[in-house]
Formats: C-alpha cells, structure tokens, sequence
C-alpha cells in the first residue's frame, strides 16, 4: 500500500513539472490505453459533436483528468490511508472515469428522438440527388448539407462502397448505427434503387419517395404528439402549483381566524 502511494506520488510529481509529458506518454501507449476505451466511445462523441472534436484527444483528456482527480485523493488522505480509503479511491477513480462516458450514452438517448426526425429529411434530399446521380454518387454529394450526426456514417458507407463493397452490407452498417425508426427498411430499398435496372429506376424512385412521404408524415405526427405531451405538462404543473398555493393561503387564513 506505502508503495503504491509513493509511486503515485512520483508520478504526480513527474507530470505536474512537466519532467514526464502526458501527451506524449498517452501517445507512444495508445494501444494499450485503448483497451480502457468503450466500443461505442468514437460513435457518442460524433453523435454529440460531429466532426468539431476529436474522439481520441477526448479520451486522452478524460484518462489525464481520472489521473489527476487520484493523485489528488491520494494527497487529501496521505496521513490516513487505509484499506477503505483505498477502496473510496478506487471508486472515485471509477465514477470520473465513467461520468463522461456517461454523459454522452444520457445525450444520445435524448437524442434519439430528434435523430428519428431527421432521417426523414435527410433522406428527402437524397431522393432529389437520386433523380440526376446514381446512389453512390448521390450519397456522396448529400454528405455535405447532411445533419453532423450522419456525416460520420455516410463517409464510412460512402467509402466501402468506393473501395468495391456493391453488397448490401455498407448500407446495414449504416442503418445499424443509427438504429431509428424504418432506418432498416429505407436503406435496403436505397440499395435497390442502387442496384436496380436503370428502366426500372423510374418505379424504384417513386416507391422509395412514398416510403420517404410516409416517415415525414409520421415524424410530423410525433413532433405534434410531442409538443402536446409537453403543453399538458405544464399546464398540469400550473394546476397543482395554484391548487396547492391556494390550499396554503386557506389553511393560514383558517389559522388566523382560529388564532
């Protein structure tokens, strides 16, 4: 135990008077640091941020700022440290670890929803690219003007697609990485259209524009059903907060007159 509080006091040491650099020893242990790493982490930090932040630089950050939090702890109890103070370490070391991660598994659960919404749009577009571009092409033209979240995921698709992948596969990786409403569907009828005779493009353009109708319709739907939701919330609060305030001001007038 008197070991390992000394070596990570060396360390913080070393690092905090720029002896060792932190940067650079995260670097030259990628490999092994990566293993800490979730399997999902690059995909949060895209659906949050796009392309603005780099999803390894994050990483790096929050192990630097797990580290500090340690060392940290390790001085507070220096004097004191016992086994279950140990354990408090260890357990605090977890929780900072994991918060970020955490924080971005919360926002992109909230915003799913918001997603649902926008593959529809998103695919409108494609659809008007459809009509002048075969689907490779056009996908790769819509990446530009597409929402941040997709942009990770088309040039992926985009991609394999380049590099000779003509299967279906590309596309169900795609609808796989944004698991929303119909997104299976609506891409295996974009490889169709892909893959399609071009006399037959015709037909496929219009049943792929009516499946595209379709989501909108609902997507509209469920902005509305959402807004609702959310009027009767309020409104339901505004009730119980007169009700309860009117209550109050009568039992203290009952008060009054008893007194």
């Amino acid at each position: 135990m008197v070991i390992l509080i000394i070596a990570g006091l060396v360390t913080f040491a070393l690092v905090y008077t720029k002896t060792v650099d932190a940067n650079q020893f995260l670097q030259e242990n990628d490999m092994y640091i990566n293993l800490l790493k979730e399997k999902d982490w690059d995909f949060y930090v895209a659906a949050k941020y796009g392309d603005k932040v780099n999803a390894d630089e994050l990483f790096n950050k929050r192990i630097k700022n797990t580290f500090w939090a340690v060392a940290i702890v390790m001085l507070v109890l220096f004097t004191n440290f016992t086994f279950i103070n140990f354990v408090f370490m260890i357990v605090v070391a977890y929780v900072i670890y994991k918060s970020e991660y955490t924080n971005l598994r919360s926002y992109y659960k909230k915003y799913m929803s918001k997603i649902d919404q926008m593959l529809p749009y998103y695919l409108k577009g494609l659809e008007i690219l459809c009509q002048n571009y075969t689907v490779p092409v056009a996908l790769a033209r819509s990446i530009e003007d597409a929402p941040e979240i997709f942009k990770p995921g088309l040039r992926t698709m985009v991609e394999k697609i380049n590099n000779g992948d003509s299967s279906i596969q590309p596309y169900m990786d795609f609808a796989q990485q944004y698991p929303v409403r119909d997104s299976m569907r609506m891409m295996r009828l974009l490889y169709r259209l892909g893959i399609g005779a071009q006399e037959n493009k015709y037909q496929q353009l219009i049943m792929f524009s009516k499946s595209v109708s379709s989501l909108q319709n609902k997507a509209r739907e469920d902005k509305y059903k959402e807004r609702l939701r959310v009027m009767e919330q309020k409104t339901m609060i505004m009730l119980v907060v007169t009700g309860g305030g009117t209550m109050i001001v009568l039992v203290f007038a009952m008060m009054f007159m008893m007194g």
